[in-house]
């Protein structure tokens, strides 16, 4: 599958900014986090 966006870290600035391009109508972003949670 290709993406739009890769975003590494899931953390505050990750979260935010996913946020932000959703609603800038991206819809195809792959948020990586190295850990087991979000």
């Amino acid at each position: 599958m290709d993406y739009e966006v890769i975003i590494v870290g899931a953390g505050p600035a990750g979260i935010f900014a996913a946020l932000s391009l959703a609603e800038l109508g991206i819809e195809s972003v792959l948020l990586l986090e190295q850990g087991k949670d979000l």
